[in-house]
């Protein structure tokens, strides 16, 4: 046995402690301020004894009120729980673009805070990381660990990937990898980039995944202006910026036609990460507006809640307490 609230319990103790006072209080009463011939005038046409059933019954449902009060669970149930959601895969572009500071703090960090939120905010999908550049790698296989996920996430960096560029075609079919021997529907990819493809094939390989069943939505992060690559700091603290062959500063730019050309040929929707809203919110909207897919299912044991058997049995005495006579029948 078990209680939802027992803390109420100490009210019944407290009713208990007044029981005793009133037993002890009432026993003396009469006796010591009335003589037996005035007790015998006022109780004449009372029956004491059905006073005192009467009181008893009274204070007894009252007890067992508070008893139920108390949210007493007697015994157990098992109940099986079905965990409905979407496959999820994070496709996160780590090239040195990402360092570009066109959205505050950088593009690759607002990227993590956004999906950081997104991560938070599921609710019985499963999450994958695909980490990319120049080549791309499974970083965090399918799972519904949304703490993992969060820690792995924060740990990722435009260091991970030695081969720079930025393969989009790679990343999508490590994507398709990812989902290998699942059914066919309730698969979303998000592919998290500035938009730059070194290999030209992505939208071939997307309008593939959208005839497997796979969904393709890309997001871009960064500005319409772009914004200068840092690269690692002189000893004098100095940041240095990557520059053409001719020594020219090399400004980043998203590439929004690309993007919105994949996301179309894989059947998904175009996002941005920017410094003017919370695009996350409106990704999940989105995920949520799915249609879900039974990923586990297990058996839930939990205490029966028993307070309404305890709360009529209270109800029921009160009813006859508060018609139990006591005046006596004259005969």
């Amino acid at each position: 046995m078990s209680f939802r609230y027992d803390w109420v319990l100490f009210l019944l103790l407290m009713q208990f402690i007044y029981w005793i006072f009133l037993y002890f209080k009432n026993k003396n009463t009469l006796d010591e301020n009335f003589s037996s011939n005035i007790i015998k005038s006022l109780t004449q046409k009372t029956n004491i004894k059905f006073i005192l059933i009467k009181n008893r019954l009274f204070l007894l449902s009252l007890a067992i009120l508070t008893f139920a009060a108390s949210g007493p669970q007697i015994g157990t149930r098992v109940r099986p729980i079905e965990r409905k959601g979407v496959d999820l895969v994070i496709v996160l572009d780590t090239s040195i673009s990402m360092d570009a500071k066109d959205v505050t703090p950088s593009r690759l960090e607002k990227a993590k805070f956004e999906l950081n939120k997104l991560i938070s905010n599921l609710y019985g999908d499963r999450v994958a990381i695909i980490v990319f550049a120049g080549s791309s790698h499974m970083y965090l296989p399918l799972t519904s660990d949304y703490e993992a996920a969060l820690l792995f996430l924060n740990e990722i960096d435009t260091e991970m990937i030695p081969t720079q560029g930025t393969s989009l075609s790679s990343a999508i079919n490590t994507a398709l990898k990812a989902f290998a021997n699942n059914i066919d529907k309730f698969k979303v990819v998000l592919l998290v980039t500035d938009g730059e493809d070194h290999e030209g094939q992505a939208i071939d390989i997307s309008s593939t995944a959208a005839d497997n069943g796979m969904v393709i939505n890309t997001i871009a992060v960064g500005s319409n202006e772009g914004g200068l690559i840092p690269l690692e700091s002189e000893g004098s603290g100095k940041i240095l910026y990557k520059r053409d062959k001719k020594g020219k500063l090399i400004t980043s730019k998203i590439n929004q036609n690309i993007l919105k050309e994949i996301a179309a040929a894989g059947n998904g929707s175009f996002y941005r990460f920017s410094n003017n809203n919370d695009s996350y919110k409106q990704i999940e909207d989105d995920i949520k507006n799915m249609e879900k897919k039974t990923i586990s299912t297990h058996e839930f044991s939990e205490y029966e809640d028993r307070f309404q058997l305890f709360g009529l049995i209270a109800f029921i005495l009160f009813i006859i307490s508060f018609v139990y006579p006591t005046i006596t029948k004259e005969l």
